[in-house]
């Protein structure tokens, strides 16, 4: 069974909660990601399948890969066997539309799909999960609707193949062989089970207890008869965050009594909030993370004043002692999105011996960020509403595995 010893009720049974709807620490702390591990039984992706990855896509990992950003796996190795025998495979990942625009945690897993569908030349499937949001956030049904397609704008503005990529609201497309598939996952998993897994309580309304066969059938490709005809064993390859790892263990239990096989899995860390990895980025706190709409004055107002720095309080203790790189969020933004090794290496080295000052580590977070979002604005406001319709039409795509 894949989930029998970890399915307990995270929020009773951990010093740490981490699930799809909360992740924290005790007492604020950090998130203990060995023990995650443990916890959920997943591995670690070590340096073997990095270089493999290298070998098998000739190119150079993603920065993400490099520095360990996605750090944990689930039969990855498999997907390389099959890839590396010449099985095909595809890619599916998705988004919760809670709001208006998003934030840089929220463009990591997108960023990372596309350089896994460009490395290995596969097709995609994003699902916009906006029947969740309605569920969980009191969203009406329109202002969901209306979030998913505005979010859709975000991740195609990432750069997507609109011949190998389909993406998909649950609430236009749920149905017909997806929803087949649906009701397959939901005769497999008891009600015990689900409560187990989710942490679910008699107090939830039961469509939330309906949700997770709609976050699973993605990974099996009959749900998409339209792309993947005749393919029921394509093999399914998922990024996301490690805090959506219990949907795919339910996923993972279940697949083999439908015939089908268990999706693979690649799973990032979490993106820390401003203030530090003892903060979380919320909604509720727009000075807690940097958005895609944050102008330069904004990114730059909200680094200076809010970004933790593991840097001492004066300057002469600071040259004396160096800062502490493990606390330090400007650092820890730059491995993130300083493509430079070379250059992520002589900031830490410096900064941690004192030689650079925190003023210096945050003016180059600054024109790193300001860039970013700045090519990132200039994509979006491209997009038009035809382009999304593009995206989202259920047709086939002509140029899927090349």
């Amino acid at each position: 069974m894949e989930v029998d010893k970890k399915d307990e009720n995270e929020s009773e049974s951990s010093e740490q909660v981490v699930n799809p709807w909360e992740v924290s620490a005790k007492d604020g702390g950090k998130i203990d990601y060995d023990k995650l591990i443990d916890k959920f039984g997943c591995q670690r992706l070590d340096e073997s399948l990095i270089d493999r990855v290298q070998r098998l896509t000739s190119r150079q990992p993603h920065v993400f890969l490099r520095r360990g950003v996605f750090f944990a796996h689930r039969d990855f190795n498999e997907i390389l066997d099959a890839y590396e025998k010449g099985d095909k495979f595809y890619l599916y990942t998705g988004r919760g539309p809670s709001s208006e625009a998003l934030h840089l945690g929220h463009l990591i897993p997108f960023m990372f799909t596309k350089y896994l569908q460009e490395a290995f030349k596969v097709p995609l499937v994003i699902q916009l999960t906006d029947d969740e949001k309605c569920m969980w956030k009191n969203l009406s049904v329109e202002e969901s609707q209306r979030l998913a397609r505005e979010n859709a704008k975000d991740i195609i503005a990432c750069g997507f193949d609109v011949t190998k990529t389909f993406i998909f609201s649950d609430f236009d497309y749920v149905g017909g062989a997806f929803y087949k598939n649906m009701v397959k996952v939901s005769k497999c998993v008891t009600l015990n089970k689900a409560m187990g897994i989710f942490g679910f309580s008699g107090e939830d309304h039961i469509g939330k207890l309906s949700f997770p066969p709609v976050q699973a059938v993605p990974s099996f490709p009959s749900s998409f008869p339209h792309l993947f005809p005749g393919k029921d064993n394509l093999r399914c390859l998922i990024p996301c965050a490690i805090d959506q790892d219990p949907y795919f263990r339910m996923t993972r239990d279940v697949a083999p009594r439908l015939g089908y096989s268990k999706p693979a899995l690649i799973e990032s860390s979490f993106f820390p909030a401003l203030q530090g990895e003892n903060g979380k980025m919320s909604a509720s706190d727009p000075n807690s993370a940097i958005y895609v709409t944050d102008t330069a004055k904004d990114i730059k107002n909200k680094i200076n004043k809010y970004a933790f720095s593991g840097g001492q309080d004066s300057v002469e203790k600071h040259r004396e002692l160096g800062a502490n790189l493990e606390v330090d969020i400007p650092v820890k933004y730059l491995s993130f999105f300083l493509e430079d090794d070379s250059e992520l290496e002589h900031i830490k080295k410096e900064y941690g011996e004192g030689r650079m000052l925190t003023g210096e580590v945050k003016k180059k977070l600054t024109e790193v960020l300001t860039e970013m979002v700045e090519r990132h604005r200039r994509s979006r406001a491209a997009v038009t509403d035809e382009m999304v319709d593009a995206f989202m039409a259920v047709r086939p795509l002509p140029s899927m595995f090349e």
